[in-house]
């Protein structure tokens, strides 16, 4: 499998050595102004760019009839109009706040325990997640993801940054937020922990990746799982876990 890589950052870097290890060959590789110059020899695309480069990058990747899985955050009020670039070029396009395996089981853990707890209004959620400081986005992509999966489970409507929590906020309008607390500390991975928190006990889940090689291998597998296929997919689609 021919492979482009729009963002050679430390992911990038690591996604390429998987991909090598797997047999793959890496035919372009993109960061900041570099051309597209190779793209169209590429069976399949990987971005792990930047929020601002992202939409670009996948654009020129489904106007050039070329697959494309997407792990950058940060640009998803621009969604809906990829999504519909998609459809138009009739092409293939997976977006995942995370790509880790561990993760995408982890999404699968919050949604189950949000469905339980919805019952039991004396817990009260909050979230967690920290990151190394490179990172650009808060909160992370995957803390955002985990809150709305809550809110499709539950009474709560909405999430807020602890720190972005305005002070006139009333009793009744906190009880249906969700408050992360997003931290960025060198040399995290990342961390994700969701909290339910009562007068009497806590009910607490939580990820931590060691390293960046969870990540690059899962978007590895999902970019071997979309070549050939057309339409708009997540990893639940790639794992099976739907």
């Amino acid at each position: 499998m021919k492979i482009a890589l729009l963002g050679y950052g430390k992911m990038g870097q690591v996604i390429e050595r998987i991909a090598l290890e797997r047999g793959h060959e890496i035919v372009l590789k993109k960061s900041g102004k570099d051309t597209f110059d190779g793209l169209d020899q590429a069976d399949v695309a990987i971005d792990f760019s930047i929020p601002d480069a992202a939409v670009g990058n996948i654009s020129a990747c489904l106007n050039a009839s070329i697959p494309v899985i997407s792990g950058t955050t940060g640009w998803l009020d621009q969604y809906d109009n990829v999504v519909g670039l998609c459809e138009d070029k009739k092409g293939a396009f997976i977006y995942g706040s995370n790509f880790s395996l561990g993760v995408n089981l982890f999404f699968e853990l919050n949604e189950h325990l949000a469905k339980m707890m919805a019952k039991f209004d004396q817990y009260k959620v909050s979230m967690e997640e920290i990151h190394h400081t490179q990172k650009l986005d808060a909160p992370s992509g995957t803390a955002i993801s985990l809150a709305k999966d809550i809110i499709e489970n539950s009474d709560y409507s909405s999430w807020v940054l602890s720190d972005a929590k305005p002070d006139d906020t009333s009793e009744s309008e906190l009880a249906k937020q969700i408050l992360i607390d997003a931290k960025r500390i060198e040399n995290v991975p990342g961390t994700h922990t969701v909290t339910y928190n009562s007068k009497v006990d806590s009910i607490e889940i939580k990820h931590t990746a060691h390293n960046r090689e969870g990540f690059a291998l899962g978007a590895v597998i999902a970019a071997e799982w979309l070549v050939g296929k057309t339409g708009i997919f997540t990893m639940k689609d790639v794992l099976n876990l739907k």
